[in-house]
């Protein structure tokens, strides 16, 4: 059989082309069994690649908890604001770009092509922090690779200079150096989220999948301050220690209910929202942290121990003729002589002759029991960092010359904060209640220090310093009636007590009959003319618990009501008053 010239020339082009439908069947076989395997073999292979370069975990930051006032004002917040950062890995920047971002951050452009450049290995790189929305919307809008914002939160202070003694203050992350904030770190301390989001090529967030874990803000506390007292003593202060140029100055108010401490406020003070030319020295809350011998004010918790020893009433006489008497090589003076006094006499005219006979009468062991069950020589319980506990003699090693001082407060050491404590515990019928800086509810136990009959004996001799005559007028308060003592002690420098530097102190209560509250203020080197206690500290006193009364709703005395001012009398000025 022979075949034809067509059959010839037609084989070769059916094997060709039966040829490329095997290359090309084999293909989409191929490209099938690739498919398959990519999708089903490789797929959680190959998703896992895809999410590791495009899905990313992100920190959900968690703020710190609040801080207010006992009525709820606050006292330090935290706001949300915005953080510029970089992924130096991915942040390829041209010449322009580096100029344009420096000028969006306010940086120049030499630090920040080192910042970035120089941490080409790094995935996270600050480079500014809590800064205001319409900066960082400025740099978001030039759209750059590898630049990134983030929302953190920054504390603010609406107290200011205020209140910051008390609160503190945080550093940038947030974590406290100072006062209520580094005591309660933990307590207000949140904990942070977290959450999935996938990015593009820029770095950007495209889309948001979800949270991981969920902040847990910190929690808030409640403080005893009262912020309307609070701002009051602190202008009251402020004022008298410019006016006198004085070192500084202290004011603790307290309330003789609960031991609840509603105002503490200290100068200098400074500003915890600006602390760019902040001074060291001014961080100190000295009403704790500062000690000083505390002179007369020690006299009235001599009369205490006195009176409830039953050797004594506020009737009882003591010759303090011929105005001193010495111990040894020492001599206990008075500014005059006033001769024969009674008790309370001694405290309103301030005589330390007669505190150091009924001192040395009583012995040194009943006084520091005294002194003791007062609060003195051992810390308030407030929980608050760099407490001082001041000193308390060991009596069993004490000559008659040490038990005759510390009768009137010298060789001793207090702090403002427990001098009004004494004074609490002296004024609200001898009951000793836990300080406290947070606010509390319900009944409060408290100790019984002495008898309420020793408190009221101990009220009647206040309220006779501050009556004419007394050392301490100018602490009188219109329409109610008050009680305290002055106090008018050397300072102590580095070589002795200075002759001529001086810490005025008064100390009381309010009102004297049914007190509310308790103050002590202290001024440090007040210059010029005046310095006494009486002069200096005592017309504070009177400012504050004046305005304090009626911020506390107080009545006033019905009998002083119809009267004229009775606050103009002459202070005297008696040696250590």
């Amino acid at each position: 059989m022979t075949r034809s010239v067509s059959d010839v020339l037609q084989a070769p082009a059916r094997w060709r082309y039966i040829l490329v439908l095997l290359v090309l069947g084999s293909a989409s076989l191929a490209l099938l069994g690739r498919a398959v395997q990519l999708h089903v073999v490789d797929q959680s292979f190959l998703l896992s690649q895809g999410d590791a370069r495009s899905i990313r975990t992100e920190p959900l930051d968690a703020h710190r908890g609040l801080i207010s006032d006992r009525h709820g004002e606050p006292l330090a917040i935290s706001a949300p604001v915005a953080t510029v950062y970089a992924d130096p890995f991915v942040a390829e920047l041209s010449d322009a770009d580096y100029r344009q971002l420096a000028a969006a951050l306010g940086v120049s452009k030499k630090w920040l092509f080192k910042r970035i450049d120089g941490n080409k290995g790094k995935r996270f790189i600050y480079l500014k922090r809590k800064i205001a929305p319409h900066d960082v919307a400025k740099v978001m809008a030039l759209d750059l690779p590898g630049i990134h914002r983030r929302t953190e939160y920054k504390r603010y202070y609406p107290a200011g200079e205020v209140a910051a003694h008390v609160v503190g203050f945080t550093d940038i992350d947030e974590r406290g150096q100072e006062g209520v904030e580094l005591s309660y770190n933990e307590w207000m301390t949140g904990h942070p989220g977290a959450k999935r989001v996938m990015k593009n090529r820029k770095g950007h967030v495209i889309k948001d999948l979800g949270t991981v874990r969920s902040a847990e803000p910190g929690k808030s506390i409640e403080l005893s301050l009262d912020l309307r007292m609070q701002y009051l003593a602190y202008r009251e202060l402020k004022a008298a220690v410019e006016t006198h140029r004085a070192i500084s100055g202290s004011i603790v108010i307290l309330d003789v209910s609960n031991g609840d401490i509603l105002a503490m406020v200290n100068q200098p003070s400074y500003n915890p929202n600006n602390r760019q030319k902040l001074e060291v020295s001014h961080l100190r809350n000295r009403a704790i942290t500062d000690v000083f011998e505390p002179g007369s004010p020690m006299k009235l918790a001599t009369v205490a121990a006195a009176l409830e020893s039953k050797k004594y009433t506020l009737n009882s006489t003591l010759d303090t003729s011929p105005g001193y008497f010495r111990l040894g090589r020492k001599s206990i003076r008075d500014a005059r002589n006033y001769g024969a006094l009674s008790v309370q006499e001694v405290v309103s005219k301030s005589s330390n002759v007669g505190a150091s006979k009924i001192a040395l009468k009583l012995s040194g062991d009943v006084v520091w029991d005294m002194f003791y069950r007062l609060g003195f020589g051992q810390g308030t319980g407030i929980g608050f960092p760099g407490e001082s506990i001041g000193k308390l003699p060991d009596p069993s090693r004490w000559k008659p010359i040490e038990v005759a001082t510390m009768s009137y407060g010298y060789g001793m050491s207090v702090n403002a904060l427990q001098l009004a404590q004494s004074y609490m515990i002296l004024g609200n019928g001898g009951n000793k209640y836990p300080l406290s800086l947070i606010k509390r509810s319900g009944p409060i136990a408290a100790e019984s220090v002495f008898e309420s009959s020793v408190s009221e004996s101990v009220r009647d001799a206040m309220a006779a310093v501050v009556a004419k005559g007394g050392t301490g007028t100018r602490a009188q308060v219109p329409m109610y009636r008050v009680g305290g003592k002055t106090g008018t002690v050397h300072r102590i420098g580095q070589h002795g007590y200075e002759k001529s530097e001086y810490k005025a102190i008064f100390a009381g209560v309010a009102p004297i009959d049914k007190p509310v509250i308790a103050m002590a203020v202290v001024i440090d080197s007040p210059q010029g003319q005046e310095y006494y206690g009486g002069e200096v500290a005592a017309p504070v006193f009177s400012r504050v618990v004046a305005e304090s009364m009626r911020l506390l709703g107080v009545t006033p005395d019905a009998e002083l009501v119809s009267r004229p001012s009775y606050a103009a009398h002459k202070t005297l000025r008696p040696g250590e008053g």
